[in-house]
């Protein structure tokens, strides 16, 4: 079987893979926490935050892609299984059923900034070990600020 022989040392690597797999689980948990949000939302501004909502599982599915390739790229297997999301989420699920728009702002509002938090954790980790996996984590961070902007101007 052939292997990717990783670019970076073993101390580099460990600290890569613990970022890039953090990474994967909160942007595969984003994805569907947004489309949880998507299918069962009610209330006034309905469309509007629909929408919005498909514009965060856009970004959450092309970051999950970003962040296993990167990973791969460096000889670290990504464990994007569903069981692994289940079991190392952070993530507060909705609650099951419809779920009204204002619920629906603040809970995406909180999550992005929880988000937020721990990816800009992983910058930091990824500083001295690989700047470029840094720069994908500062890209990806970027994007989440600008919804977490966007989902909190409607509170």
């Amino acid at each position: 079987m052939a292997t990717v022989k990783s670019p970076l040392g073993d101390e580099a690597r460990k600290v890569v893979a613990e970022a890039l797999q953090g990474a994967l689980v909160d942007m595969i948990d984003l994805s569907l926490f947004a489309k949880q949000a998507h299918w069962n939302l009610t209330g006034r501004n309905f469309k509007v935050v629909h929408e919005h909502l498909d514009e965060v599982v856009e970004l959450a599915r092309t970051y999950t892609d970003e962040m296993a390739e990167r990973a791969i790229a460096l000889g670290i297997n990504p464990d994007g299984r569903a069981r692994t999301v289940a079991d190392r989420t952070p993530i507060q699920q909705l609650e099951p059923g419809y779920v009204a728009d204002d619920k629906v702002v603040a809970a995406m509002t909180d999550v992005l900034a929880q988000l937020i938090e721990r990816f800009r954790e992983r910058v930091r980790a990824t500083d001295e070990p690989d700047p470029v996996t840094q720069d994908l984590l500062i890209e990806a961070t970027s994007k989440l600020e600008m919804q977490h902007w966007m989902f909190q101007a409607q509170l």
